[in-house]
């Protein structure tokens, strides 16, 4: 898009004002006094002007001189204009906007820098003095009162209308930028928050794929060791599936970091498996079983189609539940159930054993992940010992959970 040379010209003219303020103002100030020096000179036709053009010069310089400072002092600005203006005006000189240029200046300025209230006191102050003078002036008795009130009036509202006009301008870019910046910021903050999400999201992933896999993986080496003397064909049976294991674990952490390494959709991708889900709880149970732990499962309430993130957070969960067993407890059997109600899916994964001793040294990520994983969906989850002993786990799951809590829990 093309910028009109106006404007470029005002952007350039803008930045050097801020870069040189000073001389800005002196360039203006000199400008205000050669128009208040040209207003001296002028008078009604067939009048004389007054035999005091020194001291109306002298005031006049003073009136601009003083507008210098208007940044700092815009009050002390216009109170010195308006009474050096007033006082030619008693000297017999015409009222023109020349004459009147270094109070226009001094009230566009104050209206510019202070506030309403300010700006609308000092300003009906000028005006009544400067409209006194006139009304008053040897220079204007020529003329209607009518006319020695409106153009006053007029030339001195207009710098106060143009300079609350910047002010307003100036409050609106503010706020604009502040408003871009808050933006830029909040940007930011929500892209830090979808990048730790993401981690996380990752993290649970991955903890889920090599420790259930690990864990699993353990069990049954230990089982096939158990059994290598006393029942051959039973290990050879249990490392069979020991090798399925293994593989289905780099086939599930290929898949977890293909989804880091992937581009987009370029040519020639390959498309990540699909997420698992509670389909293969057979496969997760046969993995189990292989490695000595016994599982049930069943199913109350009619079954129903669950979204893809709720399908993936149930078999996490299912699945963390069954490795925590083997993991943790003594138990050889464990019991899982899933029930359909109304718009839920409660989840309940128990066991009778007694907690290994070794588990009582430290806790892992299971619990908090599975905690983790119910609540980005809008479930719950406790889990805990059992009065009677062993341990249980139960969460529930909305069938089909609102777009922004799923979002990230299907990938």
């Amino acid at each position: 898009m093309s910028i009109p040379v106006e404007r470029r010209y005002a952007d350039r003219l803008e930045e050097f004002g801020e870069q040189h303020p000073f001389l800005i103002d002196l360039a203006m100030v000199l400008a205000l006094m050669a128009c208040a020096a040209f207003g001296i000179w002028l008078t009604l036709p067939n009048d004389d002007p007054p035999d005091q053009d020194r001291a109306a010069v002298a005031l006049m310089g003073v009136a601009c001189l003083v507008l210098l400072k208007h940044r700092t002092h815009p009050r002390t600005a216009v109170v010195v204009t308006v009474g050096c203006t007033v006082a030619v005006v008693a000297m017999g000189y015409l009222v023109t906007p020349l004459l009147l240029a270094p109070i226009m200046g001094a009230l566009y300025w104050l209206a510019g820098l202070t506030e309403r209230k300010t700006t609308r006191g000092y300003g009906v102050a000028a005006l009544v003095a400067v409209i006194g003078g006139a009304v008053f002036a040897d220079s204007m008795d020529h003329l209607s009162l009518l006319l020695r009130t409106i153009g006053p009036f007029f030339w001195l509202m207009l710098p106060l209308a143009a300079g609350s006009m910047t002010r307003l301008r100036r409050a609106y870019l503010q706020a604009v930028q502040a408003r871009a910046e808050h933006a830029e910021r909040t940007r930011e903050e929500e892209a830090r928050l979808r990048v730790t999400e993401e981690r996380m999201r990752i993290a649970r992933e991955l903890h889920d794929v090599v420790a259930h896999h690990m864990a699993l993986a353990n069990a049954q080496a230990g089982t096939a060791a158990h059994l290598a003397l006393t029942n051959p064909e039973q290990s050879q049976k249990i490392l069979n599936d020991l090798a399925g294991t293994t593989s289905s674990a780099l086939r599930e952490l290929k898949a977890a970091l293909g989804l880091l390494r992937q581009d987009g959709d370029a040519p020639g991708t390959v498309p990540p498996e699909p997420a698992p889900g509670l389909a293969r709880l057979p496969e997760l149970v046969a993995a189990c079983e292989s490695a000595g732990l016994e599982v049930s499962v069943v199913t109350e309430g009619e079954r129903q189609p669950l979204s893809p993130g709720v399908d993936l957070t149930a078999f996490r969960i299912v699945q963390e539940a069954l490795t925590n067993v083997t993991k943790h407890a003594t138990a050889e059997t464990a019991h899982v159930l899933l029930a359909y109600t109304g718009s839920r899916l409660l989840i309940t994964v128990t066991n009778d054993g007694p907690s290994k001793p070794e588990a009582a040294r430290g806790r892992g990520f299971g619990v908090m992940g599975m905690r983790e994983r119910a609540h980005s969906i809008g479930g719950e989850l406790c889990a805990g010992p059992r009065p009677q002993g062993g341990f249980e786990v139960t969460t529930a799951l909305p069938l089909q959970p609102s777009v922004h809590l799923a979002e990230g829990t299907t990938a």
